[in-house]
This record gives C-alpha cells, structure tokens and sequence, in this order.
C-alpha cells in the first residue's frame, strides 16, 4: 500500500465560483429583508409593552 498513488481530476477553479446574483434577485432580497426587519421590530414592539401577555398566548392549556 505505500507504493500506490491516488489520482484526482484537476481541480477547476471557475466552477467553485457562484455566478453573481441579478439585480431583480439582490431587489427581492432587500424587500425580504427589509420585511422581516419590520416583522421583527413589531414583535419586539409588543414584547416591551407587554411581553407577559404575548407569553401566555403561546402557553399551552391542560399541560398538552
């Protein structure tokens, strides 16, 4: 075994590099951003007022 060799395909570079994303996908990834920054800051809104309340909507009833 310590006279054998493993061979391996030349690696190519350009196929390890992604293709630059198009405009109209780097525009729907900052709507999406941005959506979810203002989904975000809302329930960070409602959790300062009364994170007590928010809580207990999500508590199950009867231990299920």
């Amino acid at each position: 075994m310590a006279g054998q060799e493993q061979k391996r395909p030349p690696r190519r570079d350009d196929e390890d590099t992604p293709a630059p994303a198009a405009p109209v996908a780097q525009r729907q990834d900052a709507a999406r951003t941005a959506e979810v920054d203002d989904l975000l800051d809302e329930i960070d809104g409602v959790l300062e007022t009364n994170a007590e309340e928010f809580v207990h909507g999500f508590v199950q009833k009867g231990g299920q």
